[in-house]
This record gives structure tokens, C-alpha cells and sequence, in this order.
């Protein structure tokens, strides 16, 4: 028999959840579109948000049956008040028809050739990252691969001997020696008592009264005997006894993240090129805000000296002087190892740079890098904003052809950050 299961429950406005998810698979690809002009019109920062898309009323068009020209048919138009089946009406004359409107067009910019369809933020989110996913997610998301812990869960019948449980065991085969033998000690009992009775009147010696119970004392011994052997047969320990402690493992999500974010904010960092790290640095961070619960934000700067900032004071803060980008993947990796055990937390590393750093510094840069951060992070991202390519940018060069984790990209425009981001970040067997 086949089982047919109706969804009904109600989305805003009272629109079928299922209809609603039909409508977006169904128009994906203009859905899509106008997702990515409506991101292209808006800051970044506003980019967590729902959308009000416009769908040209020509893409939503669908196939319909209608009844050609000619044929005989019988029609009662309803809610006449004229006619009646079997009157003929006469055929209208022939002419150009014309409309209810005015016959002028619009210009305020909107009439009925688009379909407005109205995006909550979650599905405004869902479209824009759908072709992206985490690097190393796989190993991280609760689930694909979860993480496995072993919790008790009280006690099982069977088990490997190192798990047994001596005191429930005991206590169990304790209850069962006493359930099996209350009968046969109830019994034992009586008779016992009664076996007591009969030898206390044969006591002065009266031989009539001795043979007169004699056999029943007899008989008495002789069911004791056996009651006695039934009791010494109940065993000590019996396998159905035994307990072990019984232990399951449940998913442990891995929920938590720590985004570091690290600048240079050198002399040779204008506003611009800020600016450029900041929107690839917020986008980052909404990123992951999809697949973490909990994310913590650290925020280096660096010139000659690095240092741990707030968020205000990372973005605004003026520096002049040189730079020594070496100083602040020294303190990354203090705080890494002070205050984020990667056995806890999933580490992002974010940089922005110029790309300009003292000369003998790029290759001391690399080796920290390579031996003491990649190590313990799941994504090193580079961006360089500027385009002349100085010995800092060839060191890296080089750590990015041998690991996975590590990769760099130019962002000279903010027009770049959106591909730059979907190229660091895209799902492995879909081209950006």
C-alpha cells in the first residue's frame, strides 16, 4: 500500500515550508544571480543579511494547455445574469481590444515583469556560500567525521574480563542463591522444627511412643538430606552473575575556533590597503561563523614590534617605521601554545600584508611558519595587498607549494576580495 506524507507546516505568511524549498531549487540559478548583485551593491559588512530579489517574470513562466481556435463546445460562463444553457450568444465584432490601464508605461521603474521574492537571511547565506567549504571541514564537522569520546553506560552481561565489576557481580549472585534456596530453606525449617517435637516426646523413653514416631522421624531426616544437598547445589557464582561495566562513545562536536588575525600596520600600509584586509578579514569570520558555535577573534599588528590589540585599535591605530613580520608569528605562537591547545580548538591563521619586511627576516618568517604554526593550524591564509612581489612573498611562495594548509593570494581592489576568497576557499573538485 503506498503512504503518501503531506508537510504542513507553515512558514511566514503562512507559505509551505515545501513549496517555499521548491521554488529555490527550482530557480537556483537566477536565485544565485541575483545573490551576487545584490553582493556586489552592498558593504560587506552588511553581507549577513536577507535580500529582497527581483526574478524577471519571463524566467518564471511555465507551459500551460489552452483550447484552439474552432471545434463546438458548450460553455455556461458563471455569474451571468443574462443567459441560460441552450441560448445562443452572438460572436463579438472583431477590433483591437483594450486594456484597463491607461495604456502609458511606467516610468517609476516597477510594474509586473519582475517577481520580487523576498530571502531570509539564513537562505541569503546558504546561496552565497554554497559553493564553498572549510578546508580539512572533513575532520572537524560533527557530521561527516565526529570526534568520539567513551562515556559509561552502566552495566552489561557480557564484557571483557579487565571490565567485570567484582561488587555487582557478587551482590548479583548473592541475590540468586537467596531466591533459588528460600523455598528449600523455608522447608528445612519446618521440618526441622518439627524433627525437634517428635524427639523431645521420645525423650523419657516410652518404647510404644518411640516406635510410634519413629518412621516419620525417619522420614523427616531422609527429605532434610535431600534439602540439604538441593541447597549445596545452588553454585557460589554463576556466569548469568557476572557484570561488566558497560562503556559507549558518543560525537563529540568540535565547536570551537579561534580566528587570528594579523596586519601590518607599518608606515607602508595606507588606509587603502587597511581597508582591503579588513573586509578579507570580516568575510573570513562570517565564514566561520557557519560551522562553529563558538569562535574567538585575536587581533596581532605589527611594524618593527608586534602586539596584541582590540579590534578597534587593530583597524585604527597609525604606526610609522619599518617591519619585521617575524616579531608577530613569535607572539602567534606564544598565545597558540598559552592559551589554545589545538586539542580543544581549531586554528585559523589570517595575514595581510604589503608584502614588504626587512630583507633578513622573509627566511626566518618562512621557518617559523613551517616548523612551529602549520603544525598546529588547520588554515594559514595570505593575502598580500600590493602588487610588487618582494622576498617575503618568494619565501612564502615556496611554503606554499609543500603545504596544503598554506595559501597566498594578491588583493589589489576590493572587487578581488570576493573571487580571491572563493579561490582560498573553494570545495575541492569545484572550479572557482
Amino acid at each position: 500500500m503506498r503512504q503518501h506524507i503531506i508537510d504542513r507546516r507553515l512558514a511566514g505568511k503562512n507559505k509551505s515550508i515545501g513549496n517555499r524549498e521548491r521554488f529555490l531549487r527550482r530557480y537556483k540559478d537566477q536565485v544565485r544571480e541575483a545573490v551576487q548583485r545584490a553582493i556586489n551593491g552592498r558593504s560587506i559588512r552588511d553581507i549577513e543579511k536577507g535580500e529582497d530579489i527581483a526574478i524577471p517574470k519571463r524566467d518564471l513562466s511555465e507551459p500551460v494547455f489552452g483550447h484552439g481556435q474552432g471545434g463546438t463546445r458548450e460553455v455556461v460562463h458563471p455569474g451571468n445574469k443574462e443567459y441560460v444553457k441552450g441560448d445562443r450568444i452572438e460572436k463579438p465584432q472583431g477590433g483591437q481590444g483594450q486594456g484597463s490601464g491607461s495604456g502609458q508605461a511606467s516610468d517609476s521603474g516597477e510594474g509586473e515583469d519582475d517577481f520580487v521574492f523576498s530571502l531570509s537571511k539564513e537562505e541569503f547565506m546558504q546561496v552565497f556560500f554554497e559553493d564553498l567549504a572549510l578546508p580539512n571541514l572533513v575532520r572537524t564537522a560533527l557530521a561527516e567525521v565526529p570526534e568520539w569520546k567513551s562515556h559509561r553506560a552502566g552495566y552489561s552481561s557480557d564484557g571483557t574480563p579487565n571490565n567485570l565489576h567484582v561488587v555487582r557481580s557478587m551482590r548479583g549472585a548473592l541475590g540468586r542463591r537467596i531466591a533459588l534456596g528460600a523455598s528449600s530453606r523455608r522447608e528445612i525449617q519446618e521440618l526441622e522444627e518439627r524433627l525437634a517435637a517428635l524427639r523431645a516426646e521420645t525423650e523419657d523413653g516410652d518404647d510404644a511412643l518411640v516406635h510410634k514416631h519413629a518412621a516419620e522421624i525417619e522420614e523427616i531426616e531422609a527429605k532434610l538430606v535431600h534439602l540439604y544437598g538441593r541447597m549445596k547445589g545452588i553454585p557460589f557464582l554463576d556466569p548469568i552473575d557476572l557484570r561488566f561495566r558497560s562503556r559507549v562513545k558518543v560525537p563529540v562536536p568540535t565547536t570551537k575556533a579561534v580566528m587570528f588575525c594579523v596586519m601590518d600596520v607599518s608606515g607602508s600600509m595606507d588606509e587603502q590597503r587597511k581597508e582591503l584586509s579588513k573586509r578579507f578579514f570580516i568575510l573570513l569570520y562570517l565564514f566561520l561563523t557557519r560551522h562553529y558555535d563558538k569562535i574567538e577573534l585575536v587581533f596581532i599588528r605589527h611594524h618593527t614590534q608586534a602586539q596584541e590589540v582590540t579590534e578597534d585599535e587593530f583597524f585604527h591605530a597609525t604606526e610609522t617605521g619599518g617591519t619585521v613580520v617575524s616579531s608577530a608569528l613569535v607572539l602567534l605562537d606564544e598565545i597558540i601554545q598559552a592559551r589554545y591547545p589545538t586539542s580543544e580548538w581549531n586554528l585559523y591563521v589570517a595575514q595581510a600584508s604589503d608584502g614588504d619586511n626587512w630583507h633578513h627576516d622573509s627566511s626566518r618568517c618562512r621557518e617559523i611558519i613551517e616548523q612551529k604554526i602549520l603544525p598546529l593550524v588547520r588554515y594559514y591564509a595570505y593575502v598580500q595587498v600590493a602588487q610588487t612581489e618582494q622576498n617575503l612573498w618568494d619565501e612564502y611562495l615556496a611554503l606554499a607549494e609543500q603545504h596544503k594548509q598554506f595559501a597566498m593570494r594578491k588583493v589589489l581592489d576590493a572587487s578581488q576580495i570576493y573571487p580571491v576568497f572563493r579561490e582560498l576557499f573553494k570545495k575541492e573538485g569545484v572550479d572557482a
